[in-house]
């Protein structure tokens, strides 16, 4: 008797888990199926898609919902996700699993869909870095996204200084330097001046110095470091990063 009322306190149990899972409601994302898949993902520009378990939990679950949020600034850009039952008498999304080759041992199996492209570009980087996700979408995608450290506005100019040359290049520099200089917030001053330093270098070495900075910072990011050093050059990492969108763009 007493193993019968365990076993139906551990059922119910269970199923109070899952029904809280099912109704764990990810602000940014949007569920997919079989019948929406085709429908919505070709009218955005950038699609990421998350393949999981039909119920996911854990770490790499709460860094997805981290990308999640980040991605509702970006208009043309969806956070989605596909949940797989492959349970024999529903086996919900399973067909588009496999359509993508997301096998279940992977999950969680992250795509990118670009518009125009007919195959999705596959993560194969960190899945407990929210970071290092929102990176992938940025550097395959172009799209501003608002990485730690960098700016919008000055984003914008640096596309302006991309798009100039000679005397008018400098202007914006010149412009560069004074949108700057009249930052007060310490922290959004030390990102600005890696936009004023990187413009100065590219003036002194050419567009080559994005890519070689980029290499040598990321580099130092894996020494050992403090935590706040290590932030700081993630920042001038991500800064970096949208320089080379931009120098991608223009190509």
């Amino acid at each position: 008797m007493a193993s019968t009322q365990a076993f139906a306190v551990g059922a119910l149990l269970i199923v109070s888990f899952l029904h809280l899972v099912r109704c764990d409601i990810i602000v940014g994302s949007t569920p997919l199926n079989s019948g929406t898949f085709d429908k919505i993902v070709p009218r955005f520009k950038a699609v990421l898609v998350k393949f999981d378990q039909m119920y996911p939990y854990g770490e790499e679950h709460d860094e997805f919902k981290k990308v999640a949020s980040s991605g509702q600034v970006q208009e043309e850009l969806l956070i989605a996700e596909v949940n797989v039952d492959d349970i024999a008498e529903q086996e919900q999304n399973k067909e588009l699993a496999e359509r993508y080759k997301a096998k279940k041992d992977d999950f969680p199996v992250y795509k990118l869909f670009l518009q125009g492209r007919t195959e999705p570009i596959d993560y194969t980087g960190n899945k407990k870095s929210s970071d290092e996700i929102i990176r992938f979408i940025v550097a395959e995608s172009g799209l501003w996204l608002g990485l730690p450290g960098c700016m919008e506005e000055f984003d914008q100019l640096a596309k302006s200084f991309f798009k100039a040359t000679g005397d008018e290049q400098k202007a914006v520099y010149e412009k560069v330097q004074t949108a700057a200089a009249a930052i007060t917030d310490e922290k959004k001053k030390l990102s600005a001046d890696v936009y004023v330093k990187t413009m100065q270098k590219i003036l002194e070495k050419g567009k080559e110095f994005v890519q070689s900075e980029l290499t040598r910072v990321d580099k130092l990011g894996k020494g050992k470091l403090s935590e706040k050093k290590k932030a700081q050059l993630k920042n001038r990492s991500n800064i970096l990063m949208s320089f080379k969108h931009l120098l991608k763009d223009e190509l």
